[in-house]
């Protein structure tokens, strides 16, 4: 039989979890597709994995003799990876997107230190990119670790690297357009309007927060397909306002940018990678990111969703 590396690991995790439900959440794939996983491994190999009834899934003898030997080889096909990365070979770094504060750290790092050099992803969402970092097929990732829609896989690590303001955007004949600044109470009357975020859970569950926390209505539009799609939905609206980040330049567009106040939301960003990653280079990224605090939960002058003060497990 060839090599089934997926279905060996899709095999470990679900040995560990004895639950197909749970398991499929921590691979990031559906229960259907993990199930058609094991399937395949299991007609390969001729023997049944799992006995499986509705109240419990349990391992068979076969499944039983399979397990450390499926551990060893998928630890061993994850250091090879590991080996025939060169040395001087570029980062593969997902940036969330252009638009957005980690492809100006990144940027700052390389013109920093330019042996970082880097090869770009954009996956706009840190939740798409997880199963890429926990693969090792990018080294790292940019996104907000909290909200993602599975349990945070153990074999990630991450640190804080930046607190972005988020910013008000409307078009210049809006009734709030002529304002300095906005307040929680402003946005309560008119509500947010918000392209969808897909795949982007912790961004989703981000706005989420920030709605519920403040009472402000949320409505989530058409996904934005690149800067000027989210710009032409922004000045469509006349009632609500879009947000976004303070450093998005809005010159030029139509739309004026207005700060939050009392308090400013602040978007965490952080950088993650995989504990096991050997690269020098990765290192090397890591040590030029900033690295600032959470605010403490008694600063009234900021606001970060309470999950985000709270470190992952």
């Amino acid at each position: 039989m060839e090599a089934d590396i997926e279905g060996l690991r899709a095999f470990i995790v679900t040995a560990d979890e004895l639950h197909f439900g749970r398991a499929g959440q921590r691979l990031f794939i559906s229960q259907q597709a993990l199930s058609k996983r094991i399937r395949q491994l299991e007609q390969a190999l001729a023997v049944p994995l799992f006995a499986r009834t509705t109240r419990a899934v349990q391992l068979t003898e076969a499944g039983r003799l399979l397990l450390p030997h499926a551990v060893e080889a998928v630890a061993a096909f994850d250091r090879a990876i590991g080996a025939v990365h060169v040395a001087n070979e570029p980062l593969r770094v997902d940036v969330y997107d252009e638009r957005f504060t980690p492809l100006r750290l990144v940027r700052r790092v390389s013109e920093l230190d330019p042996r970082v050099r880097v090869e770009l992803g954009m996956r706009q969402g840190l939740s798409p990119a997880l199963p890429a970092l926990r693969r090792q097929e990018i080294d790292a990732a940019f996104g907000r670790v909290h909200d993602t829609p599975a349990p945070w896989p153990a074999e990630l690590a991450y640190r804080l690297v930046h607190l972005e303001p988020i910013h008000a955007f409307v078009p210049k004949d809006h009734r709030l357009a002529d304002r300095t600044v906005l307040r929680p109470a402003d946005l309560r009357e008119v509500g947010i309007a918000m392209p969808d975020p897909a795949g982007a859970a912790e961004w989703r569950g981000y706005l989420q927060r920030l709605a519920t926390r403040f009472g402000m209505p949320l409505r989530f539009n058409a996904p934005a397909i690149g800067q000027r799609h989210l710009v032409e939905q922004f000045l469509m609206e006349k009632a609500a306002v879009g947000l976004g980040e303070m450093s998005i330049d809005a010159a030029g567009t139509g739309l004026r940018r207005i700060p939050i106040v009392d308090p400013t939301p602040l978007l965490p960003w952080s950088v993650v990678w995989h504990r096991r990653n050997p690269r020098p280079l990765l290192r090397t990224l890591l040590k030029h990111l900033p690295a600032p605090e959470l605010p403490s939960h008694s600063d009234a002058r900021v606001w970060v969703p309470q999950v985000d003060l709270t470190p992952l497990p």
